[in-house]
């Protein structure tokens, strides 16, 4: 009785197991596949490398998506390492408003009034970074009333765990500023994606204009974005983007919108 309730039931398997691969066999003949493909031996590998590619490209995406929403780019490596996986880790943990690294820094007041322009400079520590400091300084001269340096760190950065690291990136802000005299200097360090983050900052009132050096055109621009299109393009005060070879040229040249003049 078991044999004769079986064989219908084995027969059936063997037949989905034949159309299974009536269709892949279609499938590989359709879009050019080596015919060879089909064969039993073949398909199982085949599957597992389709499989790995799947798993890796999903944890490279979320990583990616991680970093570019302002989290620290290593959480890529564990990202391809779990594939789908991540994908709950990563939508937990995310931050979605960017924040300042030092709530209790002393420069937070905002200036109800304040005498002169308040110019906005992204920081990071790069050439770039400092030759956009030093034609800041050039282009608005006495009409700078206040200065402010800030460097946008990740949020894992700015956990409480790594205090050293704003430490640090405080210290180096100081140490840039060292020698600029006569204009009121503040020192902020921010968490989150740069570009949102110093839209967020200077859409609050705390400046009347953004500079910020251009980088080159490398992989790290195009996987993580452009801080300086980003700025461009969000920012509600004129952004003024000085180019790598601002120093040679003439002057450098504002994007989006002209810099504005304080009476």
């Amino acid at each position: 009785m078991v044999g004769t309730t079986a064989n219908p039931v084995l027969m059936a398997a063997g037949s989905r197991s034949r159309q299974a691969r009536v269709y892949i066999a279609r499938f590989v003949r359709k879009v050019g596949l080596p015919a060879g493909m089909c064969d039993h031996g073949t398909m199982r590998p085949v599957i597992l490398v389709v499989f790995l590619i799947v798993w890796v490209l999903i944890g490279l995406a979320t990583g990616l998506w991680m970093a570019r929403r302002g989290h620290d780019p290593r959480w890529t490596l564990i990202a391809v390492a779990l594939g789908p996986l991540f994908v709950p880790i990563a939508y937990e943990r995310v931050e979605r408003q960017p924040r300042s690294a030092r709530p209790e820094s002393p420069t937070a007041p905002v200036l109800s009034e304040p005498d002169g322009l308040r110019v906005l400079i992204g920081f990071d520590g790069s050439p770039h970074a400092e030759q956009a400091l030093r034609e800041a300084r050039a282009i608005f001269g006495s009409r700078l009333g206040t200065l402010s340096l800030a460097q946008v760190v990740s949020f894992d950065t700015a956990d409480e765990d790594y205090a050293e690291a704003t430490d640090e990136v405080s210290g180096r802000l100081a140490a840039a500023t060292a020698d600029v005299t006569g204009v009121e200097v503040r020192h902020e360090v921010l968490a989150g994606p740069p570009g949102e983050t110093l839209c967020w900052y200077a859409a609050d009132g705390k400046a009347d204009v953004i500079v910020v050096g251009r980088r080159g055109r490398g992989m790290s621009r195009r996987l993580l974005g452009s801080v300086s299109a980003h700025l461009v393009e969000h920012a509600r005060v004129p952004v003024l983007v000085v180019e790598p070879d601002a120093l040679e040229s003439p002057s450098a040249r504002p994007s989006g919108r002209e810099a504005p003049s304080h009476p």
